[in-house]
C-alpha cells in the first residue's frame, strides 16, 4: 500500500518547504514537487495545512500502579488519544516498586502494549534499587532494546533510590552509554514538610506545593548534577517545573555536564492557582513537581526558544476525579498525582506557544518530535522527513476551532485539566508507518499495529 500526501507545507525543526510526500509500505520514499500518484495510491491534499514529522512523548504513564490505585489508561484507550492529538511514538515509564524484580516488571510493562497499542512506543526502565541481581537484569534488559533508564530521587521506600544506588546507576550506565532519566526531587525535604503540615492540620490540595516547593526540586537537580558529573553519565531531567530547576541545570551543563531538560504542557499553561481551587476541584491539579507561580511559565516558554529546554512532554498519569482522586479527601499526600494530557499536547503547545508567537513552528517541532527522537535513539527513523524515514507524519489544519471537552476526548479518564480551553488548530490527519490512524479527531486506526522500537545505546 502506498500513500501520497499531497501540496502540504512541510514542517521540520529546520525547514519549511511546500512538496509532497510519497510513502511506500511504512517508510518515505520521495520528497518533490508535484509527484503523481500509482494506481491503488491513497491521496491525501493537504493544501492549506502543514505537515509535521509524528510526535513524540517522551514521558507517559499507561500502565501505572500508584497509590494503592492504577491509572485509568490502557494501550487501546491510551494510544487512540495519542495518535488523535499528533502523537505517534510513546515512551512509557516502567516503574518497579523496590520489592518488585526488574526483569518480570519490564515483561508485564511490555505484556501491556504488545498487539494492542495503535501507535509506536519503547520504555525508560525504571531502576527502584540497585543490587547485583538488578544490575545484571538490567544488562540484559539494555540488550534486549532499551536505551534509558528512570530513577526517582523521590517517593522514599517506593520508587526511590538511595545515594549508593544513585552512583552505581550512574556508573553502569555510563559504562553502557544508557541515557538516566530522573525525577528530581529531595526524597527527604518532602517526608519531613508533609508531616508538618498534616500534623497543622494543612490537608488540601493546595498544600501539596507547600510540601514539594521550587528549592525542593531545584536541590534535586543539584544533587542529580553532582553525581553525573562525578560518573560521566548522561542524565536527563524529566518535568523540570521552575526557574530555580531550570538554573541548576544550566550551570551543571557550562561544567559539562551532559543534561537534557524536559518540560511539561502543564507547567506551560497551568499554575498552581488551579490545585487551590476550593471544594477539593484542585485534586484534578495535583502531580508532582506541582504546579508553580505563573511567573515560571514565561521562564520555560524562553527555555525553549533558546534551546535550554530540550523537550516537552506530558507525564500522562491519568486518574479519575469523582472515584480515585478522592483518597486523598482529607489528606493531600494520597491524592493519586497526574494531570491527564496525552491527548491535548501538541494541539495547547501550537495554540497557546506557537500562535501567541511565544515559540515558532520550528521549536514546536524540535521539542515535541525530533529532539525526543535524538536523544532517545530514534533519529531519524523517527522525528524526520526525509527519504528513509519512518511515515510518521501528522497533516495538520491551523484553520481549526474548537474547544477541549470531557466529552470529546479519547483518554479514559471523568475529567479534563483544560476543560472548555479554545484551540486553534489540530491535527487532521496522522500516520504510522504509512497508514492512516486518525482523521480530524477521530481514531481510524489499528489497534495492535503499534510495534515496540528497539533503540541502541549512545550518548546524546
Amino acid at each position: 500500500m502506498s500513500l501520497l500526501i499531497k501540496n502540504g507545507e512541510i514542517v521540520t525543526a529546520d525547514s519549511r518547504y511546500i512538496a509532497d510526500i510519497y510513502c511506500e509500505g511504512e517508510t518515505i520514499t520521495k520528497i518533490d514537487r508535484n509527484l503523481a500518484a500509482p494506481a491503488g495510491t491513497e491521496v491525501i491534499d493537504a493544501k492549506g495545512k502543514y505537515v509535521f514529522p509524528g510526535f513524540i512523548d517522551p514521558h507517559v504513564h499507561i500502565y501505572l500502579p500508584f497509590m494503592g490505585t492504577f491509572s485509568k489508561d490502557t494501550y487501546e484507550t491510551g494510544s487512540q488519544a495519542a495518535l488523535v492529538g499528533g502523537t505517534t511514538t510513546l515512551i512509557e515509564m516502567c516503574c518497579p516498586a523496590k520489592k518488585d524484580d526488574a526483569l518480570a516488571s519490564f515483561e508485564l510493562w511490555m505484556s501491556q502494549a504488545v498487539g494492542k497499542s495503535a501507535c509506536d512506543f519503547s520504555f525508560h526502565m525504571g531502576v527502584s534499587r540497585f543490587d547485583p541481581q538488578t544490575e545484571g537484569q538490567l544488562r540484559e534488559i539494555v540488550q534486549r532494546g532499551i536505551s534509558s533508564f528512570k530513577i526517582f530521587l523521590a517517593y522514599k521506600g517506593a520508587f526511590g533510590v538511595d545515594d549508593t544506588e544513585l552512583y552505581r546507576t550512574l556508573k553502569l550506565a555510563k559504562e553502557l552509554g544508557v541515557v538516566v532519566t530522573a525525577h528530581c526531587e529531595n526524597e527527604t525535604l518532602v517526608a519531613e514538610r508533609c508531616k508538618e503540615l498534616l500534623a497543622a492540620g494543612k490537608t488540601n490540595p493546595g498544600q501539596h506545593h507547600e510540601s514539594r516547593p521550587p528549592a525542593v526540586e531545584a536541590e534535586g537537580v543539584h544533587h542529580l548534577m553532582s553525581f553525573a558529573e562525578l560518573t560521566g553519565a548522561s542524565v536527563y531531567i524529566v518535568h523540570l517545573s521552575c526557574k530555580e530547576s531550570l538554573d541548576q541545570a544550566i550551570a551543571a551543563r557550562q561544567r559539562g555536564v551532559r543534561v537534557g531538560v524536559e518540560t511539561l504542557i502543564q507547567y506551560l499553561t497551568l499554575d498552581k492557582t488551579y490545585a487551590e481551587l476550593p471544594k477539593f476541584e484542585g485534586a484534578k491539579y495535583v502531580m508532582s513537581p506541582p504546579l508553580r507561580d505563573k511567573r515560571n511559565q514565561s521562564v520555560l516558554w524562553n527555555g525553549l526558544r533558546d534551546g535550554l529546554i530540550n523537550t516537552v512532554a506530558t507525564d500522562h498519569a491519568p486518574f479519575d476525579f469523582k472515584k480515585q482522586k478522592p483518597m486523598g479527601k482529607a489528606d493531600f499526600t494520597k491524592i493519586p498525582n497526574g494531570i491527564p494530557s496525552l491527548e491535548e499536547r501538541i494541539n495547547l503547545l501550537y495554540t497557546y506557544g506557537v500562535r501567541t508567537g511565544k515559540i515558532d513552528l520550528h521549536t514546536m517541532v524540535n521539542a515535541a518530535s525530533t529532539q525526543v527522537a535524538k536523544q532517545f535513539d530514534l533519529f531519524p527513523k523517527k522525528g524526520a522527513i526525509q527519504p528513509g524515514a519512518d511515515a510518521d507524519l501528522v497533516v495538520f489544519d491551523p484553520n481549526y476551532r474548537g474547544k477541549i471537552s470531557v466529552k470529546t476526548q479519547h483518554m479514559a479518564v471523568d475529567y479534563s485539566a483544560f476543560e472548555g480551553w479554545p484551540l486553534e488548530g489540530r491535527a487532521s490527519v496522522v500516520t504510522v508507518r504509512g497508514q492512516v490512524a486518525a482523521r480530524d479527531g477521530k481514531f481510524t486506526g489499528k489497534l495492535g499495529r503499534g510495534k515496540f522500537l528497539k533503540r541502541k545505546p549512545s550518548h546524546f
